[in-house]
C-alpha cells in the first residue's frame, strides 16, 4: 500500500478544507500592513488620505469620500438610514466610500460585504469583512471605524490590523 490509511485521511481532510476556503473565500487572510510603495500607495496627512497621482478616478473618488465622513463619531447603524449622516458604523462608512466612488448602489452590513465584488485581495481597493465589523484598504491605507487605542469612528490610519475571520472581496476591475 502506498499510503497509510491515517496518510490517506490527513490528506483528505486537507483536501477538504483547501476546497472549502475555495469555494467559500473563507479562511483568515494575513494581517493588513501598510507599505508605502512610490506612485501605489495613498498617505496620510493631518487625518486625510492624499491619493497617489497615478491612482484610477474611482480610487481618488473613494479616497475623497472617506475624507469627508474621516473623524466623524461612531454610532451603530450610522450611515444606513441617511447616506449623509452625523456619525457612521464599520458598514456604513464602508458603504458610504465605496458608493461615493460608484462602486456600490446601496449600503450593506458588515456581513453583507463577505459577498461584495469579486474574491481575493484588489489592485486598489480591497474590503476585509467578517461578522459584525468590515474595513477597507484603498490605495494602500486602512479607512476603518475601531481598532486601536481610542479609536471610534471612521478614520484613515496606517496601523497594522489582524485580518481573523475575514474575507477579502475588492470591487470589480480595483
Amino acid at each position: 500500500m502506498l499510503f497509510s490509511r491515517s496518510l490517506l485521511h490527513s490528506f483528505v481532510a486537507l483536501a477538504a478544507l483547501a476546497l472549502s476556503v475555495i469555494l467559500t473565500g473563507c479562511g483568515s487572510p494575513a494581517p493588513y500592513r501598510y507599505t508605502y510603495i512610490p506612485g501605489k500607495t495613498a498617505v496620510v496627512q493631518s487625518g486625510r488620505a492624499v491619493a497617489p497621482p497615478e491612482a484610477p478616478a474611482r480610487v481618488k473618488a473613494a479616497i475623497e469620500a472617506g475624507n469627508r465622513i474621516a473623524g466623524l463619531p461612531y454610532r451603530m447603524g450610522g450611515g444606513h438610514a441617511r447616506l449623509n449622516d452625523s456619525a457612521y458604523d464599520c458598514s456604513g462608512a464602508s458603504s458610504f466610500v465605496l458608493r461615493q466612488a460608484g462602486l456600490l448602489e446601496t449600503t450593506i452590513p458588515s456581513y453583507g460585504f463577505r459577498h461584495y465584488g469579486e474574491r481575493g485581495y484588489g489592485d486598489w481597493i480591497s474590503v476585509y469583512a467578517r461578522k459584525g465589523h468590515v474595513f477597507l484598504v484603498v490605495a494602500g491605507l486602512r479607512f476603518d471605524t475601531g481598532y486601536g487605542k481610542g479609536a471610534k469612528g471612521p478614520r484613515w490610519t496606517t496601523a497594522s490590523r489582524p485580518a481573523d475571520g475575514c474575507v477579502v472581496r475588492h470591487p470589480e476591475g480595483f
